[in-house]
């Protein structure tokens, strides 16, 4: 695959991540994930619909952050920030998303919580060049 449809697909997951998770434009997001989306999160329920449920149900303070983003062929890793969810910490997340036919097929994360200055043992934060506190 060449370099280019891989930046043409790392630009299409943070287009689908900003339209959904930021800007929260369900009928633009529906462009950009498969109607048979394959969701392997513990956290969401299955498909497209799951997933846009999950957001619907966060509150409307929800902001999405991405981080570093690499591809290799068909799959885009996003290392992000998932702050204002009403939880107690953000989430840092390292989401793999899986492209097919130009849009977000299948997707599999893993989420963390995102340690204060106090708690980081190595003293560097999880995500970007700062601590969120």
């Amino acid at each position: 695959m060449s370099q280019s449809s891989e930046s043409k697909n790392k630009e299409l997951v943070l287009r689908a991540f900003d339209t959904l998770f930021n800007k929260r434009d369900y009928a633009a997001a529906e462009r950009f994930w498969s109607s048979n989306y394959i969701q392997h999160s513990a956290h969401i329920e299955p498909g497209r619909e799951g997933l846009f449920n999950f957001i619907k149900g966060a509150p409307a303070s929800l902001r999405y952050e991405p981080g570093v983003i690499v591809a290799e062929g068909d799959f885009v890793i996003v290392h992000g920030r998932f702050s204002g969810m009403g939880r107690p910490r953000n989430w840092i997340a390292a989401d793999v998303v899986r492209i097919a036919d130009g849009v977000l097929a299948e997707h599999w994360d893993v989420l963390q919580d995102e340690a204060s200055r106090a708690e980081s043992k190595s003293g560097r934060p999880m995500f970007g060049d700062g601590f969120a506190d």
